[in-house]
């Protein structure tokens, strides 16, 4: 049983190596906080809790943690990828960047994480687009 995430990024917006970077760090380590809940207790004490399933918990918690980055051509091939993954329950995180250093001011989709989940379930969505 392999568990991997894999992170699609829009090869189409020719985002510098830095800027690639940061896009893939915020999509992989965003599926925790899509799935989680901040909450401040009257100590001034901020909690956090993950709402993850067992095999995403495992995941996290191991010492492999598998992540494959892989590319699209344009945002439209990555919304229909976000929306085919949906369709199938594979939780997807998609980031939008604020344009704020690159983009010119307009918030632009970078990116998207899939998953953690297991490869058969992943591959059928992801699984013939090229590495990064």
């Amino acid at each position: 049983m392999t568990v991997k995430q894999v992170i699609c990024v829009r090869k189409d917006l020719s985002m510098r190596k830095g800027k690639l970077v940061a896009q893939v760090a915020h999509a992989s380590q965003g599926f925790i906080l899509a799935y989680g809940t901040f909450e401040s207790k009257e100590s001034g004490a901020v909690l956090f809790e993950t709402h993850l399933r067992p095999l995403e918990a495992d995941w996290l918690r191991g010492t492999l943690k598998t992540k494959i980055v892989v590319w699209v051509n344009s945002e439209q091939e990555l919304q229909d990828l976000i929306i085919a993954a949906a369709k199938q329950g594979i939780r997807t995180v998609p980031i939008i960047d604020a344009g704020l250093t690159e983009f010119h001011g307009v918030s632009t989709l970078t990116c998207a994480a899939f998953g953690p989940d297991l490869s058969e379930i992943l591959d059928p969505i992801t699984g013939s687009l090229p590495l990064l």
